[in-house]
Formats: C-alpha cells, sequence, structure tokens
C-alpha cells in the first residue's frame, strides 16, 4: 500500500510516520517538498506518488496569521482538502483528513462532518 502524507514536519504527520511505518510505503511531504497552496503542485505529487492512501494533515493553523493573509489559510485548509478530496476519488484511494481543536472540541461521539457546528477550543 502506498500512503502520502501531507504535513509531514508538522506534529500529527510526525506521527502518522512514526505510527503507520509499517502498513506500506509512506511518501511524507513537507511544505518545502510540495507547495501544497499551488494546487498544479499537488496533482503533480499526486501523479508521481500515486497513493492508495492519502493522510492530509496539512493545515495552516496560525489563526492570527490567517486573518493577516486569509488566501494562504484558504488555499491550505479549504482548497487543499477539496482538490485532494477529488483526486482520491478520480484513482479510486482513500483520503484521511484531520481537523484540529482550532474548529471541533473534540467532545463529539462520532466523526465530524463538515456540516457540523464549529466549536474552537
Amino acid at each position: 500500500m502506498r500512503l502520502w502524507i501531507t504535513g509531514a514536519q508538522g506534529q500529527v504527520g510526525w506521527e502518522l510516520q512514526r505510527s503507520l511505518a509499517s502498513l506500506g510505503q509512506i511518501t511524507a511531504t513537507a511544505r518545502s517538498d510540495v507547495d501544497l497552496a499551488d494546487p498544479a503542485a499537488v496533482a503533480a505529487a499526486f501523479a508521481r506518488i500515486a497513493p492508495d492512501v492519502v493522510l492530509n494533515a496539512a493545515a495552516d493553523t496560525a489563526v492570527d496569521r490567517a486573518e493577516s493573509d486569509p488566501d494562504t489559510a484558504y488555499a491550505l485548509n479549504a482548497r487543499l482538502p477539496e482538490q485532494l478530496a477529488a483526486l482520491c476519488a478520480a484513482a479510486d484511494a482513500l483520503l484521511v483528513h484531520w481537523s484540529t481543536d482550532y474548529v471541533f472540541d473534540g467532545a463529539a461521539s462520532r466523526p465530524y462532518r463538515e456540516d457540523d457546528a464549529t466549536a474552537p477550543a
């Protein structure tokens, strides 16, 4: 199984690499490897890696910077997951996307859905 982990240098991405190493071939990319705000770069990386599973741990979580640079925050937190979902659907691959407590507080007893009410911690 080929796994692509985005956000490789973040806390979640780092732990995913460590904990999922036995599941297959892992390609873990950081911002310095693939510009995830650039749809062409994302598509090229997806084509090159040809993942069976994408584990998206990349995000712009700097809240103050997101207010001063909303374009980057939107590119990473909205457009990137949307593009990864489309690429995975077309390739019959699985997408697993993480959120943070900046969106949901983690108190739900089931996985969150896109239309759930937000509750930042």
